[in-house]
């Protein structure tokens, strides 16, 4: 049996083996073969050479992400983990950089491989389609990405847009004027806009039309230019609704196209606008499709454990 020890420098022990342990817990279950003693600034691993190998590559890309991002936690060592070190080099380093200093200091980034790849994605291409689960990242990237070109001045506005696609609702019967009944659906962009942009300033901004948040139908007509336009949840477009908003994009735009196949609220034998998409616009060179799982999920814990089991029950039917 073969010996690694590895000692953590510049770095606390505290933090990155967890309280009681609990960092050094999680690696455990991923190396069975291996034992590992974590004791002081030192860690000591037995095993086969191999298995060794492999610990000491792992380990090397948990250092990588804590010296960048301060912090380690079960999402993201899952994540390092389940991932191979090719994933990781495919995305620029560039990508990985603060997209948008936010709110209290916060510090935005793409946090993962596929995220990364989605900023790469929007820096190369002026149009994107993002597509993955609930809670990978994709509307919030996107959304950070826009409020970056916004006060880079590469854009001179933010459209975001979505479907309101009733969830057994009609919004002829909800309370209120056009607005507070359209909130609701335009709810998850007002929260990452928060997150980015302090309330005087994103106020303004919604004043003066800088920020523009409306249903996809106040899209039709319009020519969109000079914007980093945001269409979210597009798999609740029908084919003439995904068909007309492709179709606004004017000079200097942007378009990031988000959405989950696997989430459609549409009515039966009513062919999503996303789905059709993908398949007609896949080999148009100037349009990147960037596809995020469950790896990239950085809600809390449960929801990655949610989406296994549905996952489960979805490929049986």
């Amino acid at each position: 049996m073969n010996e690694l020890v590895i000692e953590l420098t510049e770095i606390s022990p505290r933090d990155f083996f967890g309280q009681q342990n609990e960092h050094i817990d999680l690696i455990k279950k991923y190396f069975p073969k291996l034992k590992i003693v974590a004791r002081g600034s030192k860690i000591r691993v037995y095993g086969d050479d191999g298995l060794l190998d492999e610990f000491d590559k792992k380990f090397k890309m948990l250092t990588t992400h804590y010296q960048k991002y301060n912090k380690l936690d079960e999402n993201s060592i899952e994540r390092l983990l389940l991932s191979s070190e090719k994933d990781d080099l495919s995305s620029s380093e560039s990508s990985g950089e603060v997209l948008v200093h936010g709110m209290g200091g916060r510090l935005i980034k793409a946090q993962t491989v596929n995220q990364r790849k989605l900023v790469d994605s929007v820096r190369k291409n002026d149009m994107v389609f993002a597509i993955g689960p609930a809670g990978t990242g994709k509307t919030y990237t996107g959304v950070a990405l826009a409020v970056q070109a916004l006060k880079e001045k590469r854009v001179k506005r933010i459209i975001l847009t979505r479907p309101a696609v009733e969830a057994g609702e009609n919004l002829g019967f909800l309370p209120g004027d056009l607005k507070e009944k359209l909130d609701p659906y335009m709810q998850p962009l007002y929260d990452a806009l928060r997150d980015m942009i302090s309330p005087e300033k994103l106020a303004l901004y919604i004043e003066n039309g800088t920020i523009q948040i409306a249903p996809l139908a106040f899209m039709r007509g319009r020519t969109l230019d000079h914007a980093f336009v945001i269409l979210d949840e597009g798999q609740n477009t029908t084919h003439a609704q995904m068909k007309m908003f492709l179709t606004r994009m004017g000079k200097n735009a942007q378009f990031l196209i988000t959405g989950d196949p696997g989430q459609i609220d549409l009515p039966r034998r009513t062919v999503s606008g996303l789905k059709e998409a993908l398949l007609v616009l896949q080999s148009i060179e100037g349009i990147g499709i960037i596809y995020l799982d469950d790896k990239d999920v950085i809600r809390h814990k449960l929801v990655k454990k949610v989406i296994e089991a549905y996952k489960g029950i979805e490929h049986q039917g």
